[in-house]
C-alpha cells in the first residue's frame, strides 16, 4: 500500500495544473454507442485533490437498463427517474470549470456527450483524465489496470462496485495521492480535449420504461448503425513521414482520443483509407495518444516497424489525403 505524501504543498503545486476536477463515474445499459446511462456519480474536488461535496443520480434511459446483474438497476426502479435532459442543468453544475477525471474516461466521456447531444446541450467540460493513463505516467506496480487494483493500490476500500457514487467516491479517494505523487514528481498530468458530439443526430422520441417492450430496444437506435464496406483501394504500404496519407492506407487506434473514436474512424473511411481492427505488417499506421504505452497494439507496431503518430498528427494529415494510384 502507498501512503499519501503531503509534503507537497501549495506553495510548491505546479502552476500547470488545473485548479479543479470533477470525478465521475456513469452505469449503462451497455458499452455501445446507442447504449444511456442509467446512472451517475460525480466528486467535485479542489485544485490539490480534496473532496468538495458529491452528487449522485438514476437516470431513466427510455428503454431496457441491460445488465442487470451488474448494476443492479431494474426497469422498476429507473421508471420514476428522471430523464437525461432533465439532469442535464445540474450535471452541469458539477462539471463547469473542471477536468472529468473517470478510470476509462474515453468510456464515461463518449456516454455523457452522446447523452448531452441527444438532449442538444453540450456539456461545460473541455480536458479529461484518465486515471489509468495517470497510473502508467506515474509507473505504479499495479497488476492490471482495473478499478479494483489502482484502489488496493492505495488502500482504498470499495464497498459497493458498479454502483456510480461508490466508483467515483473509491476513484476520487486513490486520484488524490496519484495527484500528489505526480505533482511531488513534476509529472505531465495526461489531459486530452473533450469535444462536444456536434455531428451526432438528434435521438427519435420513445416512451419512458414501462411502455415499451425490452425485446426492442436494441432496434430502434438513435443513430443507427452501419456496417463499413470494403475499402476500394488498394493497399499503398506505410505512412511516410515526409509524404501525406494515401487513399487505401490501412490505419489502426489504439487508446484514447479526443474526437469520439467512432467519429475519427467514420471520418477515416470519408477519406478513403482502411480502418484496420488490428496491427500486422500490413498496416501503414498506427495512430495513439500514448506510444509508449505497453498495449498490444503498440508492441506489435514498434516491432514491425509500422509508422505511429499521435492525434492532432493524424487529424492534419487526414486535412490532405492523396488520390490512390490509377490502376
Amino acid at each position: 500500500m502507498t501512503v499519501l505524501d503531503d509534503r507537497t504543498t501549495a506553495a510548491t503545486w505546479p502552476t500547470a495544473y488545473p485548479q479543479g476536477y470533477a470525478v465521475v463515474d456513469v452505469e449503462t445499459t451497455g458499452l455501445a454507442r446507442d447504449d444511456r446511462i442509467v446512472s451517475a456519480g460525480v466528486y467535485r474536488l479542489d485544485a490539490q485533490g480534496n473532496v468538495e461535496d458529491h452528487w449522485y443520480t438514476l437516470v431513466n434511459p427510455e428503454r431496457d437498463p441491460g445488465p442487470v446483474w451488474i448494476h443492479g438497476l431494474t426497469s422498476d426502479l429507473l421508471e420514476g427517474a428522471p430523464l437525461f435532459p432533465e439532469i442535464v442543468e445540474e450535471f452541469s453544475a458539477r462539471l463547469e470549470g473542471r477536468v472529468l477525471v473517470a478510470h476509462n474516461a474515453m468510456f464515461d466521456w463518449q456516454m455523457i456527450a452522446r447523452e448531452y447531444a441527444r438532449a442538444e446541450a453540450t456539456a461545460p467540460v473541455r480536458q479529461r483524465l484518465c486515471t489509468i493513463a495517470l497510473s502508467k505516467e506515474l509507473a505504479l506496480p499495479l497488476p492490471n489496470h482495473k478499478l479494483e487494483s489502482l484502489a488496493a493500490h492505495f488502500g482504498v476500500v470499495q464497498q459497493r462496485a458498479h454502483n456510480a457514487l461508490d466508483d467515483a467516491r473509491v476513484l476520487a479517494e486513490a486520484f488524490r495521492p496519484s495527484l500528489h505523487a505526480a505533482a511531488e514528481r513534476n509529472v505531465r498530468l495526461p489531459l486530452l480535449e473533450c469535444r462536444p458530439l456536434t455531428e451526432w443526430a438528434q435521438s427519435p422520441e420513445r416512451p419512458r420504461i414501462g411502455h415499451q417492450a425490452s425485446a426492442s430496444y436494441r432496434t430502434n437506435t438513435w443513430r443507427p448503425s452501419r456496417k463499413r464496406p470494403a475499402c476500394p483501394y488498394p493497399n499503398p504500404g506505410r505512412y511516410e513521414s515526409d509524404k501525406p496519407l494515401k487513399q487505401g492506407m490501412r490505419v489502426a487506434f489504439s487508446g484514447d482520443t479526443s474526437v469520439d473514436r467512432e467519429l475519427l474512424e467514420d471520418r477515416t473511411v470519408d477519406a478513403g483509407l482502411h480502418v484496420a481492427s488490428s496491427v500486422s505488417r500490413l498496416t501503414s499506421l498506427l495512430v495513439t495518444n500514448d506510444p509508449d504505452s505497453a498495449t498490444g497494439k503498440t508492441l506489435k507496431a514498434k516491432s514491425f516497424g509500422t509508422p505511429i503518430v499521435d492525434e492532432a498528427a493524424y487529424t492534419q494529415l487526414l486535412r490532405d489525403v492523396a488520390p490512390a494510384d490509377d490502376e
